[in-house]
């Protein structure tokens, strides 16, 4: 395994399109739970827990080689949220673009022709892990890391928070990071014996509801 490919697959330069996204900060900024550092690690912490934890072991299962289809029917059944399906597909289909250029594989070709608008982003993240030579605990902290990097650089945008504070924040949830990767990677384990049905379906109902309603937002600095 490259560690450097899991630093180039990390890094927000990769052009995957995560920086249009907010991750649901956008929404939480203008409902007043994010309105500093204190609100943004509560947030992070959160959907961490939740949605990231979701996330992680879709996408560590995928490293792992588990069908691709049901994964994403999986991801499907676990997002209630019409307008967080329609963003993850989209980041899917600008990561799969992003992963098929710099690490070329069958298995994100049949990806991309099973899924031509897309397939949920952490399946994707998980191939394009697969197919750089990753495994399944690269893939979950890749995912993982991402659930609350993402809300850190949008709440800097949204409320010129120093970016020191916001990387305090993200630094500061490394501990559990690294025990909802294992989590993650736990479940991804048992999808190969008992199926896909063993992964994780925490709810972040406050991301459901933010996301619909952000969704519909006429002006808005990003598309989730």
């Amino acid at each position: 395994m490259s560690r450097a490919a899991l630093l180039v697959l990390a890094d927000g330069r990769f052009p995957a399109g995560g920086h249009a996204h907010s991750g649901g900060a956008e929404a939480a900024v203008k409902a007043g739970l994010i309105t500093g550092a204190e609100g943004l690690e509560a947030f992070c912490r959160g959907r961490l827990h939740t949605s990231g934890l979701v996330s992680a072991s879709l996408a560590a299962a995928a490293a792992l080689g588990v069908d691709p289809v049901e994964l994403d029917t999986a991801a499907d059944a676990r997002t209630p949220s019409l307008a967080l399906r329609v963003a993850s597909r989209k980041l899917g289909r600008q990561l799969m673009r992003a992963a098929r250029a710099t690490w070329p594989s069958g298995e994100l070709d049949a990806v991309a022709r099973e899924f031509p608008k897309g397939a949920h982003q952490p399946v994707v993240l998980g191939v394009a892990a697969r197919g750089a030579g990753l495994g399944p605990d690269d893939a979950a902290y890749c995912s993982a890391y991402e659930s609350v990097s993402g809300p850190a650089s949008a709440v800097v945008r949204l409320l010129s928070l120093d970016p020191f504070d916001a990387t305090r924040v993200v630094a500061g949830l490394a501990p559990e990071l690294d025990r909802v990767v294992e989590r993650a990677v736990a479940a991804a384990r048992g999808v190969v014996v008992d199926g896909v049905g063993v992964l994780p379906a925490a709810s972040a109902p406050l991301l459901e509801i933010g996301a619909e309603g952000h969704a519909a937002w006429p002006v808005r600095l990003f598309a989730s």
